[in-house]
């Protein structure tokens, strides 16, 4: 992926909030914010930013204008809790679906310095599960499932504490004070978890026919409709409104099944996979958790560690969620996917 550095940052972030401009108008924008470059230096800047992919250049002479590329939109770096405390009808963000982001993914979306932590990581995951036994091994799965149920439903705002999550999966007792849904909600969890860690072989990639049977696991017996989703669903707090055409949510899930298949790393495959569900929302319900347990599947498939997002921010995780939503912009996303892999590597056991 594209490394960018400071002052093209500087005016990606203008370009989101004014669309199509003027070299001498970003020139004006830097100012405001004390970038005081001389107007050919802001041109020549513009130049390269074109031969990288960043914007896109339109008409010529005095009436030549720059704005944002889909390219851009992915690596801007977005202060996620900045933007979403601005009403969501004012965000200078997109309101519908990008049919040209998921073609537009490199096949490596990490820098290398990113990547070489989650090598070292991986590293570190394969070096303690390799001989352990089976008692520690059921152990440290038990361990994940109740630790990765818990987080993944109170992201959704199940109200089980963590203790109660324990004792549902482990004894089967349900906590006084809650609904069933969210006991389901749970075991639903755990046992979506289980067929992932048995059927490994079928998650090397995404495709339409294991994304369904994952997602059949996650919403069993919470009365949710199978298959994609032939009405529309609204994204609580955003101004992002997905597909509602049953036939374009479909053709979304190849071209994101696509997507992912070129992807030269599992950590590529994983995150863009979550990313890419939650942002097509292809079912009626339960598609970020279905999008958290497809990013392990495909990293168990590669002997890589699963997530749990014990230690995420609940309110962080949507900040950046919304960010990709609206801007397109995988930075927030992907540090929050690093510090996830980084923690999960070296406090799990679950090859």
């Amino acid at each position: 992926m594209t490394k960018v550095n400071q002052r093209h940052q500087k005016i990606l972030l203008i370009f989101l909030e004014n669309q199509a401009i003027s070299s001498s108008g970003v020139f004006s924008e830097l100012s405001k914010i004390g970038e005081e470059l001389a107007l050919v230096t802001v041109k020549r800047m513009l130049s390269q930013m074109a031969k990288l992919g960043l914007v896109v250049v339109s008409g010529s002479g005095p009436s030549t204008a720059y704005e944002i590329s889909v390219l851009g939109r992915l690596v801007v770096n977005v202060d996620a809790k900045k933007y979403c405390a601005i009403e969501p009808d004012r965000r200078y963000g997109l309101s519908s679906y990008n049919f040209e982001l998921f073609p537009a993914l490199s096949s490596e979306i990490f820098l290398e310095n990113e990547l070489k932590k989650m090598e070292d990581a991986t590293a570190e995951y394969r070096k303690r599960t390799s001989g352990i036994s089976s008692a520690i091994h059921k152990k440290e799965i038990e361990r994940l499932v109740i630790e990765l149920s818990w987080k993944s439903s109170k992201i959704e705002g199940n109200t089980y504490t963590l203790l109660d999550t324990e004792k549902l999966i482990l004894e089967n007792k349900e906590a006084v004070g809650h609904s069933k849904e969210e006991a389901v909600m749970i075991l639903n969890h755990k046992n979506a978890f289980n067929f992932i860690h048995e059927s490994k072989t079928k998650f090397k990639t995404l495709s339409r026919s294991n994304l369904e049977e994952l997602h059949s696991f996650v919403v069993k017996d919470l009365n949710v409709g199978l298959g994609l989703r032939k009405k529309p669903v609204g994204v609580l707090g955003s101004k992002y409104k997905p597909l509602d055409n049953v036939h374009q949510v479909n053709d979304a899930v190849e071209e994101l099944s696509r997507a992912v298949s070129r992807m030269e790393t599992p950590y590529a495959k994983a995150l863009i996979a979550l990313l890419g569900i939650s942002y097509i929302q292809p079912f009626e319900d339960g598609n970020k958790r279905t999008s958290r347990l497809m990013a392990d599947a495909l990293l168990l498939a590669h002997n890589c560690a699963p997530l749990s997002y014990r230690s995420i921010d609940e309110a962080e995780y949507r900040e950046a969620m919304l960010v990709f939503y609206e801007v397109n912009s995988l930075i927030p996303f992907k540090k929050i996917f690093i510090e996830q892999y980084d923690f999960a590597a070296h406090n799990y056991s679950a090859k």
